[in-house]
């Protein structure tokens, strides 16, 4: 049976943000990459099933998106990198290259410190009115916004700037007919760029409710 070898830059025990954390074993400095995130890889589809009876109002996961089709399911076949907690400030970040998961340090981390990364996530238009409570942070930062969800606040509807929209269209529309010259109004397609891959930056996501 082979042996398991210890991770020469942390150690994982009990922490006061929550449940267990991961903790420096030694001065970690800034740029290590500290340790993988392993798991599980599965689709998206196949970690909706897998956790379709999941309690609404447990924060506990340990799901990781990778990309569109992959998801790591940190809590089958996962390792010491699940236990990292969510910090608003974090020292860490995880970094996704060729399709795997990565926990680096972005700061200089003193022997004894608590490892954190903010797991930035994502909201849905099903969410709980008490969804910010469900996943409320206490990392304990005085940069910390509350909630390990981004954006930090539910976003506001946007009905009524759709509709101030369209009422400019229109202007537009009639003020231009006026002036039918070819070529005088220049369409500007691609105006909105699609950012594929921007950031390198991995989030950790939720079970199905």
């Amino acid at each position: 049976m082979a042996t398991r070898t210890a991770n020469p830059w942390y150690i994982v025990r009990r922490s006061k943000i929550h449940g267990k954390g991961v903790f420096a074993r030694r001065d970690i400095p800034k740029g290590t990459r500290v340790v993988e995130y392993l798991g599980d890889r599965i689709t998206h589809k196949e970690a909706d099933d897998r956790y379709e009876g999941h309690d609404p109002n447990d924060n506990h996961t340990f799901l990781f998106i990778v990309d569109r089709r992959t998801v790591i399911d940190g809590g089958v076949k996962g390792n010491d990198a699940r236990f990292i907690n969510h910090s608003c400030d974090g020292n860490c970040e995880s970094e996704i290259e060729k399709g795997r998961v990565y926990i680096e340090a972005i700061k200089n981390i003193r022997k004894g410190e608590e490892l954190g990364y903010d797991y930035q996530i994502g909201r849905s238009k099903e969410d709980p009115p008490n969804v910010d409570e469900i996943y409320a942070c206490r990392c304990g930062s005085p940069k910390c916004r509350g909630t390990m969800l981004w954006p930090a606040k539910r976003p506001k509807p946007r009905k009524r700037a759709k509709a101030k929209r369209k009422t400019a269209a229109k202007a537009k529309a009639k003020r231009g007919t006026a002036r039918a010259k070819r070529g005088s109004a220049k369409t500007k397609r691609g105006t909105a760029k699609t950012k594929r891959g921007k950031g390198k930056r991995g989030k950790r996501t939720r079970v199905a409710s």
